[in-house]
């Protein structure tokens, strides 16, 4: 049974800065690499240190440690495939480490790697997926879910870090690993299971059993030992690796996120609207900061990331440009 957390939502008219001031940063990035279709497919930030990583299709991940001024090839060789879904390219969001991970459709298997560029290859049957859920709690990362790109939500796992994999079956959405044995997923809607929602696996992904009505758009986000979703236009969150789940507040049409930013309390979602920001965990929001008009809206695969080293937003969409909006707070 889930639990409820009443928490008022209330829009705050902070002014916020106009789309004419996002800053296109990956013009000459893109000239250069020459990508494949899809172009410019992905963005993460290192929010320790700031830095921008890229996904450029076909060419493979780029970071800058400059805020998008220079940029360098992370690994000696370019890798085959894009990613799509906002999420799919991962740094270990516990902080612990400074791996990574990419998940690509029409291209490379899975792949698993840090920032110094030591990528790592997984079973051929990896190939060809929307995206990745690893257990970042192991440095072997044994137990992995994934879900098969125009499959019909064919989730498939590992239980020897991506060696091999197996089947668990269709109708399954965005997931999260939480352990070697804890995993939490969303169900599409289905004769099966009319009411759709979250299920959650405590034996490595054999069996999944329902917790929550909760149908999440997107993919979970981790911070401070608490996982957090976008869903049924609510920001939901479970502090017992997916056991329950409380309503954090009501939050219209979000698209992607949360992004954390200084702490727990700075949150930065994307929505259709705009992005949109809080800093008291979810209980006041600013109005929708349009995004630059030459994404031409908010689509399934529009990303937005942030820097808070450098008091910086990052929004893109597969194959725009990387734009960056520098806020005042930022060195």
């Amino acid at each position: 049974m889930r639990s409820l957390l009443l928490t008022a939502f209330f829009v705050v008219s902070i002014p916020a800065a106009g789309a004419a001031e996002w800053e296109a940063i990956t013009t000459e990035l893109l000239k250069t690499e020459k990508p494949g279709y899809g172009g410019l497919s992905g963005v993460t930030v290192d929010h320790a240190t700031g830095h921008v990583f890229v996904d450029v299709s076909d060419r493979g991940v780029f970071r800058s440690t400059d805020q998008g001024k220079t940029w360098a090839r992370v690994g000696e060789s370019p890798i085959k495939g894009r990613t799509e879904t906002p999420g799919c390219l991962q740094l270990d969001p516990t902080g612990k480490s400074k791996r990574l991970m990419m998940a690509t459709v029409y291209g490379v298997p899975l792949a698993l790697g840090t920032t110094d560029g030591a990528w790592r290859f997984l079973d051929k049957a990896s190939v060809h997926i929307d995206w990745a859920a690893v257990d970042w709690s192991d440095p072997e990362t044994k137990f992995i879910l994934g879900l098969k790109h125009e499959s019909g939500g064919v989730l498939i796992r590992s239980r020897d870090g991506g060696k091999t994999f197996a089947e668990v079956g269709p109708g399954y959405g965005p997931a999260w690993v939480f352990d070697a044995d804890t995993a939490v997923a969303t169900r599409a809607k289905s004769k099966t299971q009319p009411a759709g929602g979250l299920v959650r696996t405590t034996d490595g992904g054999k069996t999944f059993t329902s917790v929550a009505n909760y149908t999440p758009v997107s993919l979970p986000r981790w911070h401070d030992d608490s996982l957090y979703w976008l869903a049924d236009g609510a920001l939901i969150k479970s502090t017992d690796r997916g056991a329950t789940w409380a309503k954090v507040c009501d939050l219209k049409d979000g698209r992607c996120g949360p992004v954390f930013g200084k702490d727990a309390k700075h949150l930065i979602v994307l929505t259709g609207a705009g992005i949109v920001e809080s800093t008291d965990g979810g209980t006041t929001w600013t109005k929708p900061l349009p995004i630059p008009p030459a994404l031409k809206g908010v689509s399934p695969l529009t990303w937005v990331e942030y820097d808070p080293i450098g008091d910086s937003l990052y929004v893109m969409k597969m194959t725009s440009e990387l734009y960056k909006l520098t806020r005042g707070g930022g060195k």
